[in-house]
C-alpha cells in the first residue's frame, strides 16, 4: 500500500520538503527513514525524540563496524569466513520532557497540532508539536536537528520548550548506546534485514562526564574500531544541570526549571564523532576538539544545501507531484555520499542498518554515474576506496584460483562477507563494475593522473581476473562459466550475457592502456579474449539468451499469487533456479551500459522479451527498465517504470524501507531522468543525447559536469538546449550530429520518436510491474 502518495493530506506536497501534517500510529520506523539526515559519515534516524515515539531510532558512521567468525553449517575451501556488520553508536536523540508532572508523549499525551518536515534546501529537520497539558497548559516543543559537513562528525540538535502559561519544566538529554539494547533479529526470516549480535558489542574506554558536558568511549569488541564522543549543552536559561548521569549505555542530563510564558527555553545538544582505531589516541578527546556550536552546524548545512542544488538540481516542468519525490531521491544521494571521503557508499548510506552497512556492485553501476556528473572529487574517493582494497582482492582472486584482483560482493573491510556464494562470490561481474565507473570517471573527468596511476592499477587487475577465469574453448570462442549475473534468480550458469559484456568492455579498457606492467603477449590475450567473446544469442527468437541455458528453462507460473512476492522469501533458490523468471532487469541493463554494442533492433526484441518476466523484486530493475523503455521506444512504458522506481522509499513499496534508503535506487533515480528521458550516453567520442521526454512533461533541465566543466541541459517537446556554463566548449552528438557547445546556447530541434510495435512471443501469460502512479 502506498504511503506518501496515499494521503497527500498528511504529507502535502511541497517541492523543496517533505513534511507530515498528522501524527498516525503506524509506519513509525518507514518514517523515520524518509526524515532521516547524513552526510555521507554520519547518519541519524528522522526518529521521535520520545524513546515510546520511536521504532527504529539509530545513529551511524559509514565503515564503523562488528566482525565475527561465520559458521557454515557445511563449509567448503574458500567460503566466506568474517562477517561484517554496521554498528549503531551511541545516540545523541533522546529526551524526556516532564511538564508540571506530566511525561510528553505522542502515544500517550493530547496534542493539538503537529508538524515536521526535513527541508531538502537546508538539510534541516525539524519537528513542531502543540501539546495540551493535562494541568491546563498548551504547550509547544520544537526540535531542530542537523549534520555537519565541514566537521563531518558533527551533529546539532536544538529542543524549545514554550508554554501559554508559567510552567514547571523536567527535560533530560540522553545518549543511548542502542547497539546493545536487547531487539528483534529480523534477518531470520528476511535476508534483507539488518542481523543483531549476540553478545555485547561495544565495549567502554572511557565514561567521563559533569555540568552538563560527556566525554564517551567505545570499542568494539572483535574489530577493535574506537568511537568517541563529546556532548555539550546549553541553555537559553543559563540554568545548571540538575544532574549528570554517566553510564556505558545511557548517560544523560537533566534540568529541572520553571518556563515562564513569555520566555521559552532553549536547549542546545553539540555532538560530536570520532572513529579509529585501538592505537589511535583518546578519541572522546579527539571528538571534543571538534565541537561547534549548534548554530554553526545548521550553518554548515545551509551552505552545503546551496551550493549542491546550484548545480545539481533537477526540474521537470509541469510536474509538481512528481518534483518533490525528484527532489527527495536527489537529497537522500547528497546524504548518502557528500562526506564519505573515501570510502564506500553503503546500499542504505548512512540512514539505516539495512544490508548490514555493505558495500555492493550497486555502488560503482548506479550510484558512480551520478557522482561522476555532479561531484567527479567525491567520484574519485570511491574509486579511491576501491584500490585501497585491492591487497584483499589479489588475496581473494588466488583463493578462487585467477589471477588479478577479485572484489568481494559485499564488504565492509575488503574481506567478502557473502555467506551465500551462489548469489555472492559467483557475482564475478562486480570486477567489471569497478572497470566501468574508473573508464567512466576518466573519461567524463579528463582526469590523466587518475588515469596514470590508480585508475590504471584498476583495470590492469580486473582483466587479468577476467582472462584467467574464462578459457577459448573448442569453438575458438572465449567462455566464462560459473557465474552468476545481475539477475540473482538465475545462479551459477555459463556465459552470462550480461557477465561476458561487461568482461569483454573490462579486457578492451586495459588493452588500450599505455603502461609498463602490460606486455605484448598479456595485451594479445586480453585482446583475443575481448573480440572472441561468446554472446548466448537464441536464433529462433532472435534474442541475446541472458546464458547458455536460459531458454531452455521452464517458464514461471505467472499465476503465483502476490502475496507470494518478492519470490526470494516465498521460495527455496533451487525452485526458483530452475525456472525463466528475474529479479531484476540483466541483458537490458549490458544493453544499456554497453549501448553502441547492440543494434535498436536488438535492444528492442530483448526488452520485448525480457521485461513481461522481470517480476521486479528488487530496487534495481524499475530504473533500468524504464531507461531502456525510453530508448526503445515506450514511452508510457518508460514512464511507469521511472514512478515506480522514484517512490520505491516514499511509498515503500518493497515493504523493507524501514532499514534504510535504497540508495542504489535513488541513483537509479537520477540515471532515470538524465540517461532514459535526457538520453544521454556517455564514453563514446563525444557525449551522446538522444532525447525521450514523456508526453505528459513540459521540459526536463539539469547540470552535468564534464572534463572540468559545467554543462547545462535544458529540454522540451520541440528542442534540445545545451550551453556551457563554465570550462571551454564541448563536443557533443545529438542523434548523430556533431555540435560544438560554448557559452552561448545551441538548439536542437527535435522530432518526435514513434513508438515501435512490441513483439509478442510465445508463451504462457507474463508478469507485470506494479505501478505507483502520482496523484495528480
Amino acid at each position: 500500500m502506498a504511503l506518501i502518495t496515499s494521503d497527500r493530506a498528511r504529507f502535502p506536497n511541497d517541492p523543496w520538503q517533505l513534511v507530515e501534517t498528522v501524527h498516525l500510529p503506524g509506519n513509525a520506523g518507514t518514517l523515520e527513514t524518509l526524515f532521516s539526515l547524513g552526510n555521507g559519515h554520519l547518519g541519524i534516524r528522522g526518529a521521535h525524540w520520545a524513546a515510546s515515539d520511536a521504532e527504529l531510532p539509530g545513529s551511524f558512521i559509514n565503515g564503523f563496524h562488528e566482525i565475527w567468525d561465520i559458521k557454515h553449517a557445511e563449509n567448503a575451501y574458500g567460503f566466506a569466513r568474517t562477517g561484517q556488520r554496521i554498528l549503531y553508536v551511541p545516540d545523541a536523540n533522546n529526551f524526556v520532557v516532564v511538564i508540571d508532572g506530566e511525561m510528553l508523549t505522542l502515544e500517550e499525551s493530547t496534542v493539538l497540532d503537529y508538524r515536521r518536515s526535513v527541508d531538502f534546501a537546508t538539510g534541516v529537520y525539524e519537528c513542531r508539536i502543540v501539546w495540551q497539558c493535562r494541568s491546563g497548559a498548551t504547550v509547544t516543543t520544537t526540535e531542530r536537528r542537523a549534520v555537519g559537513y565541514q566537521a563531518r562528525g558533527a551533529l546539532g540538535i536544538s529542543l524549545e520548550v514554550a508554554a501559554d502559561r508559567d510552567i514547571s519544566a523536567d527535560v533530560t538529554s540522553a545518549v543511548v548506546n542502542r547497539q546493545d539494547q536487547p531487539v528483534e533479529d529480523h534477518s531470520a526470516h528476511d535476508p534483507r534485514r539488518a542481523g543483531r549480535h549476540a553478545g555485547r558489542v561495544l565495549l567502554p574506554v572511557r565514561l567521563d562526564g559533569g555540568d552538563g558536558s560527556l566525554r564517551l568511549s567505545w570499542e568494539a569488541a572483535e574489530s577493535k574500531q574506537r568511537l568517541g564522543m563529546a556532548v555539550d549543552h546549553w541553555t537559553s536559561a543559563g540554568v545548571q544541570p540538575f544532574d549528570t548521569q554517566v553510564d556505558q549505555d545511557d548517560s544523560s542530563v537533566r534540568y529541572v526549571l520553571a518556563v515562564s510564558a513569555d520566555t521559552p527555553f532553549v536547549l542546545e545538544k553539540s555532538v560530536s564523532y570520532a572513529v579509529g582505531g585501538a592505537a589511535d589516541e583518546d578519541l572522546a578527546d579527539t571528538a571534543e576538539r571538534a565541537l561547534l556550536p549548534v548554530a554553526e552546524i545548521f550553518a554548515q548545512s545551509e551552505a552545503h544545501y546551496r551550493d549542491y542544488w546550484t548545480t545539481s538540481d533537477i526540474v521537470v516542468g509541469g510536474q509538481a507531484e512528481l518534483q518533490q519525490a525528484i527532489r527527495w531521491n536527489l537529497f537522500q544521494l547528497a546524504q548518502a555520499t557528500a562526506c564519505a571521503d573515501v570510502a564506500g557508499i553503503p546500499a542504505k548510506g548512512v540512514s539505516g542498518s539495512g544490508y548490514d552497512g555493505h558495500y555492493f556492485w550497486d555502488q560503482e553501476v548506479y550510484l558512480l554515474p551520478y557522482l561522476t556528473y555532479t561531484s567527479p572529487g567525491n567520484a574519485r574517493q570511491v574509486l579511491e576506496f576501491r584500490h585501497d582494497l585491492l591487497p584483499e582482492a589479489r588475496v581473494r582472486a588466488k583463493e578462487l584460483s585467477v589471477d588479478g584482483a577479485l572484489f568481494p560482493w559485499r564488504t565492509i573491510n575488503g574481506l567478502e562477507a557473502s555467506a551465500y556464494y551462489a548469489a555472492g562470490t559467483a557475482q564475478f561481474h562486480i570486477a567489471a563494475a569497478v572497470a566501468f565507473a574508473t573508464n567512466r570517471y576518466i573519461w567524463a573527468s579528463g582526469d590523466t593522473e587518475f588515469q596514470e596511476t590508480l585508475g590504471s592499477d584498476l583495470l590492469i587487475e580486473t582483466a587479468r581476473m577476467w582472462a584467467s577465469l574464462g578459457f577459448f574453448g573448442k569453438d575458438g570462442l572465449f567462455h566464462i562459466h560459473g557465474v552468476t549475473g545481475p539477475d540473482e534468480y538465475t545462479a551459477v550458469v555459463n556465459d552470462n550475457l550480461y557477465t561476458n559484456v561487461m568482461a569483454r568492455f573490462n579486457l578492451r579498457a586495459a588493452a588500450a592502456l599505455d603502461h609498463p606492467a602490460i606486455d605484448d603477449a598479456e595485451r594479445e590475450v586480453w585482446e583475443q579474449a575481448a573480440n572472441r567473446m561468446q554472446l548466448p544469442y537464441d536464433e529462433d527468437l532472435q534474442v541475446f539468451s541472458q546464458d547458455n541455458d536460459f531458454m531452455t528453462l521452464e517458464p514461471w507460473d505467472w499465476d503465483t499469487p502476490r502475496s507470494k512476492y518478492p519470490l526470494l522469501l516465498n521460495f527455496h533458490p533451487l525452485v526458483i533456479y530452475r525456472h525463466q523468471v528475474l529479479k531484476q532487469a540483466d541483458t537490458v541493463l549490458a544493453m544499456f551500459l554497453q549501448w553502441q554494442d547492440f543494434t535498436a533492433e536488438e535492444k528492442r526484441r530483448a526488452f520485448d522479451f525480457y521485461d513481461p518476466i522481470t517480476t521486479g523484486d528488487s530496487t534495481l530493475s524499475a530504473c533500468v527498465q524504464g531507461i531502456m523503455a525510453a530508448e526503445v521506444g515506450y514511452g508510457q512504458a518508460a514512464l511507469d517504470h521511472f514512478i515506480h522506481a522514484l517512490y520505491i522509499d516514499l511509498d515503500d513499496t518493497h515493504g523493507n524501507t524501514i532499514d534504510g534508503v535504497h540508495i542504489a535506487s535513488t541513483g537509479g533515480v537520477w540515471s532515470s531522468l538524465v540517461s532514459g528521458f535526457a538520453g544521454l550516453r556517455d564514453q563514446g567520442q563525444v557525449p551522446y543525447f538522444d532525447p525521450r521526454l514523456p508526453a505528459e512533461w513540459d521540459s526536463l533541465s539539469f547540470h552535468l559536469k564534464l572534463r572540468g566543466g559545467l554543462l547545462h541541459v535544458e529540454l522540451d517537446h520541440a528542442a534540445l538546449r545545451l550551453t556551457v556554463r563554465e570550462g571551454a566548449p564541448l563536443d557533443v552528438d545529438v542523434r548523430g550530429e556533431r555540435f560544438t557547445v560554448g557559452g552561448e546556447p545551441v538548439t536542437v530541434p527535435l522530432h518526435a520518436v514513434v513508438s515501435p510495435e512490441p513483439t509478442v512471443f510465445p508463451g504462457p501469460a507474463t508478469a507485470s510491474i506494479p505501478v505507483v502512479r502520482a496523484v495528480n
